[in-house]
């Protein structure tokens, strides 16, 4: 009877699974779910990264240590200096030959020692900064740079496990798993980043410098521990590769001729930096919006980071479902693209109508478009790749993505800044000297790119119906 019973239970979890846990059904039988979420740990250590930088050490340096704000600014935008070199780094782990017989783990795992080292390079950094102890006697110089080289070097290591692991993602996976497994890493990121957050927060209650030491410190020894265990027994081992005659392979400078001469290619980057842009310039100016302008309460407002996370998670989940059936993701970036547009207008007549609701319905809005956008561009640039150069791919999207990011949230900082100040000098037009004028003007740009964003892949789009795969 109980043995009945289990086997009634294991069936019906087997059942819900696919249904209830996001892309359940990603797994195949060369690449057991297992495994896929083992995979995806790396990825659970990049949105780790993300949070330490731009979120924990934004706010500490700022407000405990009395760092400039400009200066914290240039630092968390050191890293953007390497997203160029990711294109590099997927062509180097497309072509690497080691005595191991690997490709992608030895730059997972490169780029998770450079990661190790700038977070092990921060405390030191902090210690100089918070003048604490013997660190006093240091100039504050030494501290600066010491703390924009772990930026850099932690950004670096980012850039570099990342591209790596993806291009293994897409080495593992047939090509009708591809979406779905894409949609399974980035939401891997999403969550680590939302976990992240919580367990910092908590951790940092009782902040003191030598907490937050701690706190870094722990993020270096799980870093370690998360790729490791998801680089373990991933990739296959080609034993021999350097004893087998090298092939005549090209430069980088020849790959990457030969990428661009693909079908649209670089219309293709066009449209994921424009759409990048158009997503990512309101990043720094949601809180402040809301404060300033809607009067929010510090918590509403700390909420909406969660907001714009969900509607990225849900974006995520139908992007993955729909184009596992065939769909073009060409057209699933466009629909994210037109997606936004309401959202970006909602948030702007939230100011108008002062209603906090509509403005939490747009950065919903805005961050499900997001997940469409985001998750479409990317699974078209893992089935568009040359077999030969999914590295190449991965990596020149992720460089595109990754600088189009830096440049619209430095972007939309500068544009904010300077029509505030005009605002307040009385240098513009009555009607235009509102506080909310300077961040209209941002939100209207982004609604602005996205339409150039779907004007850029409209010849991307497939103009007959691909049958939809059983």
């Amino acid at each position: 009877m109980n043995l009945d019973l289990l086997r009634t239970a294991t069936q019906a979890w087997h059942r819900m699974g696919p249904r209830f846990l996001p892309f359940a059904d990603a797994a195949s039988a060369e690449m057991p779910l297992s495994r896929l979420l083992r995979l995806s740990l790396f990825q659970v250590s990049v949105g780790m990264a993300l949070v330490l930088l731009v979120g924990t050490l934004n706010r500490v340096m700022i407000v405990e240590l009395g760092v400039p704000a400009s200066l914290v600014a240039i630092m968390i935008s050191l890293p953007v200096l390497f997203a160029p070199l990711r294109t590099l780094v997927g062509f180097r782990s497309d072509n690497h030959r080691s005595a191991l017989g690997w490709r992608r783990v030895p730059y997972i795992w490169k780029g998770t020692m450079v990661q190790f080292g700038g977070l092990a390079i921060m405390p030191f950094a902090l210690l100089v900064l918070s003048g604490g102890g013997t660190a006093s006697q240091w100039p504050a110089w030494i501290g600066h740079f010491g703390a924009g080289l772990a930026f850099l070097l932690v950004g670096a290591g980012v850039h570099i496990t990342q591209t790596a692991g993806l291009a293994l993602a897409t080495d593992l996976t047939p090509p009708e798993a591809q979406p779905k497994v894409v949609g399974l890493m980035y939401v891997s990121q999403l969550l680590g980043m939302i976990v992240s957050a919580l367990v910092f927060g908590k951790l940092l209650e009782d902040f003191s410098p030598a907490r937050l030491i701690q706190v870094i410190q722990g993020s270096a020894v799980v870093t370690i521990a998360l790729n490791g265990l998801a680089l373990w027994k991933q990739e296959t081992r080609r034993r021999g590769m350097l004893a087998t005659p090298r092939r005549d392979e090209p430069s980088f400078r020849q790959a990457w001729q030969h990428f661009l001469e693909g079908e649209h290619a670089l219309r293709r980057l066009v449209a994921v930096g424009l759409g990048t842009m158009a997503f990512g310039m309101q990043d720094v100016l949601l809180e402040p919006y809301g404060g300033q302008i809607l009067g929010m309460t510090v918590g509403a407002t700390t909420q909406l980071t969660a907001t714009l996370a969900v509607g990225g998670l849900m974006g995520f989940g139908l992007a993955s479902r729909v184009l596992s059936r065939g769909a073009d993701p060409f057209r699933m970036a466009s629909i994210g693209a037109l997606v936004g547009v309401p959202g970006f207008l909602a948030v702007i007549a939230a100011s108008a109508v002062n209603l906090p609701m509509m403005f939490a319905v747009g950065v919903w809005t805005i961050g499900f478009g997001g997940g469409l956008f985001g998750h479409g561009t990317l699974t078209a640039t893992m089935q568009f790749a040359p077999k030969a150069q999914a590295g190449l791919a991965l990596g020149a999207w992720g460089a595109v993505q990754a600088t189009a990011a830096g440049v619209a949230v430095a972007l939309g900082g500068v544009i904010r800044d300077v029509l505030a100040g005009l605002g307040e000098r009385q240098l513009l037009a009555p009607a235009l000297s509102a506080p909310a004028t300077a961040y209209t003007a941002v939100y209207t740009l982004e609604v602005v790119l996205l339409l150039a964003t779907v004007a850029a892949m409209a010849p991307l789009l497939r103009r007959s119906v691909q049958p939809v795969p059983t």
